[in-house]
């Protein structure tokens, strides 16, 4: 099954691309991680991406569409794949199209902005490596880590007023994806408002597990 996955930043889709690849044995295939290891590799493309970015550039459409396309056709693509992070326009929906990739369904994971930027402004790190939530996972005492003892920190991309640009830039270039996949009988709405565990019931229920 080769799926698509929608959603606002924070909405999360991260989470429940692996519960699908555990479910179904399908690779995520994520832009962010795809396009370090074109770089890393020195891909004709990861060069490219490599040479935008160095410049302080966005990756254009065609490098990052190009670099996608190298990874879908790797064995492991074979059975399915799950897009995660790409297709972020309408023109990089169109790319994909034109490259003769069948996409079976476009799922969109709905939360509403002001649960998610309380779900991610929430957000606390430590330098160890763990993580905590001042609401769904708080620390035993307030802005200290359990495990070190060392105080947490907000992420600059979990800052609320960063959430909310990129929340913007989300309603203004990808929203528009879901009628683009709607008129084409695949696009499929879960409620992502509630718990992970009844977020992934339906979104196992979509995809017909």
């Amino acid at each position: 099954m080769n799926i698509i996955l929608l959603g606002a930043p924070g909405a999360g889709k991260g989470t429940q691309a692996e519960i699908i690849c555990e479910k179904l044995k399908i690779p995520t295939i994520s832009t962010g991680a795809i396009l370090r290891q074109a770089m890393k590799d020195g891909t004709e493309m990861g060069k490219k991406a490599k040479s935008f970015i160095e410049a302080g550039d966005l990756v254009p459409d065609d490098v990052i569409i190009g670099i996608v396309k190298d990874r879908l056709a790797a064995d492991d693509c074979k059975n399915g794949f799950i897009l995660d992070g790409v297709p972020r326009t309408i023109a990089q929906a169109e790319a994909i199209d034109a490259m003769g990739i069948k996409i079976d369904i476009a799922l969109d994971i709905e939360v509403k902005d002001e649960t998610i930027i309380e779900r991610v402004s929430g957000r606390r790190v430590c330098s160890c490596g763990a993580s905590y939530h001042i609401k769904y996972k708080p620390s035993a005492v307030d802005g200290i880590c359990d495990k070190c003892g060392q105080p947490l920190t907000i992420r600059k991309d979990d800052e609320p007023a960063t959430v909310l640009d990129r929340l913007t830039t989300y309603h203004k270039l990808t929203e528009p994806l879901k009628d683009f996949y709607k008129a084409k009988g695949i696009l499929v709405e879960v409620d992502g408002e509630g718990s992970v565990e009844n977020t992934t019931e339906l979104v196992l229920k979509a995809i017909g597990e």
